[in-house]
């Protein structure tokens, strides 16, 4: 607290950030009849620029898009140095005061005013599940967030108090984001990380009836789309839902049989599927108020990894908005739905492999999963997946970096 005394931190934000803040006040002021885009998109501060003081300075990030071995291992060695990981931390600590002041989300350059006219007449809701890591969902919400869209944050119990603290101060300085209100105790691969989706659908539910979709984001997302990208994307679903709905492999079907001596409700067939998904809000009053769901639902509870069947099952239920009918004609994998972009170290391989789904990761794995270099953004814009898992700051925070960057830009219609 020695910091603020006297009132010098405050000043001291004022006097630095002030000019940003008389700036965005003339933008406000500005008479305005009709959407323009010019209104909002000409101005330049809104760029991640390498004036911001963020890796972008010490690398090139349009040759690493590109996928350039030099800029490639440059990174790679710049991401070791001591200098460089001290160089990315943003002081979150302050992040309740310069709130006051409307500071943080001016100095952080994020999206307060609506992008498009057809934008804002499609908003979606999003649950982001954290333990974990602030500077990586900072980084995620400030690529998604724009004023008409809608966020329930979900803190796991568990978590450090000084995760819940800040995090929670980052998203008081926003209206149309909120703290879950029935935060749970989350363990992975068991009914608490379903539970926690569920109470942040209820809470959007209840918040909004605007919100056309449903996406669900745990921390360590990142999006491969800007937001008007995807409202064109899920325009052109036209109600239906886009998530992994398979045949179950035999090595999971032990997942749902050994708990219980009963079938499954209504004689359902149990679909494989994920944790992620990008439904319709109608698809999600059924999973609220749908009694075949409910049972579905308490079945599941003490299964194994449930997150990873009861999405596409319910996917695949007659009369559920948007889905689609059980028969295998209809299975939908990873690859083809939208939701999300992963690398099971299983199905990587060389360039020439025929049986590789995707070539090998440029970063390191994490259970299985890819957590995502800078080499795989080349490959990974290519793809028309929303999101992509894994990203890590402590590991290529130059991956986030271009790839937040790249979206920047392509909203402001200005070149990388």
């Amino acid at each position: 607290m020695r910091l603020l005394k006297g009132g010098r931190l405050l000043l001291l934000l004022k006097i630095t950030l002030g000019l940003g803040s008389l700036w965005m006040l003339s933008l406000l002021s500005r008479p305005k009849t009709s959407w323009d885009p010019t209104y909002f998109l000409s101005y330049s501060w809104l760029e991640y620029t390498d004036a911001d003081g963020g890796p972008e300075t010490a690398c090139n990030c349009s040759e690493i898009l590109r996928g350039e071995r030099q800029a490639l291992e440059q990174a790679k060695l710049l991401t070791l140095t001591e200098d460089f990981r001290k160089s990315i931390f943003i002081p979150f600590v302050i992040c309740s005061i310069l709130c006051i002041y409307r500071e943080f989300k001016l100095s952080r350059k994020y999206l307060t005013l609506p992008l498009s006219q057809e934008e804002e007449d499609f908003p979606l809701a999003y649950s982001i599940v954290v333990h974990h890591k602030v500077q990586n969902f900072e980084r995620l919400l400030r690529a998604i967030y724009v004023p008409h869209n809608i966020y329930c944050i979900h803190v796991d119990k568990k978590s450090d108090p000084s995760i819940f603290s800040t995090i929670m101060a980052i998203t008081s300085c926003f209206p149309n984001i909120f703290m879950v209100s029935k935060p749970v105790s989350v363990v992975y691969a068991a009914w608490p990380r379903v539970q926690a989706d569920l109470n942040c659908m209820a809470d959007l539910y209840e918040a909004s009836t605007k919100w056309k979709y449903f996406i669900n984001l745990c921390g360590q997302d990142f999006p491969l789309k800007t937001n008007l990208e995807m409202v064109r994307m899920l325009r052109s679903l036209k109600g239906g839902n886009s998530l992994e709905s398979e045949k179950m492999p035999e090595g999971k079907k032990s997942r749902v049989t050994k708990s219980y001596k009963i079938p499954p409700p209504f004689n359902l067939p149990i679909l494989s599927g994920n944790a992620y998904i990008v439904v319709s809000r109608g698809y999600v009053r059924s999973v609220l108020e749908d009694s075949r769901i409910q049972t579905l639902i308490e079945w599941a509870k003490d299964t194994y990894s449930p997150d990873e069947f009861l999405w596409a099952t319910i996917q695949r239920i007659p009369g559920v908005p948007g889905s689609a009918r059980p028969h295998p004609k209809y299975d939908m994998s990873d690859m083809h739905a939208i939701a999300r972009l992963v690398k099971w170290d299983g199905h990587e391989g060389s360039l020439g492999s025929v049986h590789a789904v995707y070539p090998e990761c440029h970063g390191n794995h994490v259970r299985s999963i890819c957590v995502y270099g800078a080499g795989d953004l080349k490959w990974m814009l290519k793809q028309h997946h929303l999101f992509a898992n894994k990203f890590d700051m402590d590991t290529d925070p130059i991956a986030i970096y271009c790839l937040e960057k790249y979206l920047r830009q392509k909203v402001l219609g200005t070149d990388l």
